[in-house]
């Protein structure tokens, strides 16, 4: 006798099997007009889910976890990545009827994301800020050996199976240096986040393609390391004022840190009409507000975490059907966005 599969239901109702499991399963909150498609696409083809299935998916909280840095005084929610982030994460696990934990750890500190699991607080989890440390990437490796559905946001670590979703920032990065260069600019100073992140050592990789692309070498003393935020740009024009002479354009790591450097130097005595070219990264809302306006390179923040969501929304279906799912590791492009910031007043 033929057996339906689950798949034949999603396809039948146009949906996923992560939402056929839930349905069937009554497993979190689902829209009436979705669950009718997808009771009457399984009464047609006469699929029963395994009472394995059914056992599995009753242990579930509905909760998708999103798991962010926690910073004192930091305003996160209103900074434009994790807005924009989240909206496209919650955009998506709204589509497929499952709920938003938002989980804070300790910026300082690697979290036990096995815990939350254990505790059966969220059944997947998209982690934001992670960092290149032992004690995270022991953490995460535990989660992958024992097959929790989770996916990193904006960061990769070399080597591991993990799945990922990110942008090309060394592309990003590359765009924008050869933007300066093509203008005649040579001494481009750059203003990078820490190196624990793996978006800030590609933004380095590109930055110093380019330059090795016009026989120029990396001139250390114009490398400088904020922490993305727009205090850490202020900081960093005090570090350059002494250099400024030498100084003919700077690249920022984000919107935030160019930012600071725009307030920083004009704080410093430096008129608008002779700061060096700037360029940022993020094209963030602010971008096209400062003045001069900041040129920066546009990351879709939005897609990475709609990507996210349906990424560990289809693990879930895979768990629920005890289907292995080999490593998935998206990579977005980026786009350069050219404004007043960075052009040269001899073009």
């Amino acid at each position: 006798m033929y057996i339906a599969s689950r798949k034949e239901v999603a396809e039948l109702a146009g949906v996923s099997e992560a939402t056929v499991s839930r349905v069937l399963n009554n497993v979190g909150p689902i829209k009436e007009g979705t669950k009718e498609r997808v009771l009457a696409a399984a009464l047609k083809l006469g699929y029963t889910p395994s009472s394995l299935a059914q056992s599995f998916a009753r242990r579930r909280s509905g909760n998708l976890g999103v798991v962010m840095p926690y910073l004192p005084k930091a305003r996160l929610f209103s900074t434009y990545y994790f807005s924009e982030i989240l909206s496209g994460i919650g955009s998506k696990a709204r589509e497929e009827g499952y709920d938003l934990l938002m989980l804070f750890r300790n910026a300082e500190a690697p979290m036990d994301y096995n815990e939350l699991f254990k505790m059966r607080k969220i059944d997947a989890c998209i982690v934001l800020g992670a960092k290149e440390e032992p004690g995270e990437l022991a953490s995460l490796r535990r989660l992958k050996e024992e097959d929790h559905p989770f996916c990193l946001i904006n960061q990769h670590f070399a080597g591991e199976a993990f799945h990922e979703v990110d942008a090309d920032h060394v592309e990003g990065s590359w765009q924008a240096a050869k933007h300066l260069l093509e203008q005649g600019f040579t001494r481009i100073a750059f203003l990078n986040g820490p190196e624990s992140y793996s978006n800030s050592r590609d933004r380095l990789t590109g930055y110093t393609r380019a330059l090795a692309e016009v026989n120029l070498s990396v001139d250390s003393s114009l490398l400088f390391e904020g922490n993305f935020s727009r205090k850490s740009g202020i900081i960093a024009a005090k570090e350059m004022l002494p250099l400024l002479n030498e100084i003919d354009a700077i690249m920022a790591a984000n919107d935030r840190m160019a930012i600071g450097l725009q307030q920083g130097l004009q704080e410093l005595g430096i008129p608008r009409d002779r700061l060096p070219a700037i360029v940022g990264y993020d094209d963030s809302e602010a971008a096209e507000l400062t003045t001069p306006a900041l040129s920066s390179v546009r990351v879709p923040f939005y897609e990475l975490g709609e990507l996210a969501a349906a990424q560990i929304i289809e693990l879930l279906g895979n768990n629920l059907a005890e289907v292995p799912a080999p490593a998935v590791q998206i990579k977005l492009p980026t786009e350069l966005v050219i404004r007043a910031s960075s052009k040269s007043i001899n073009t």
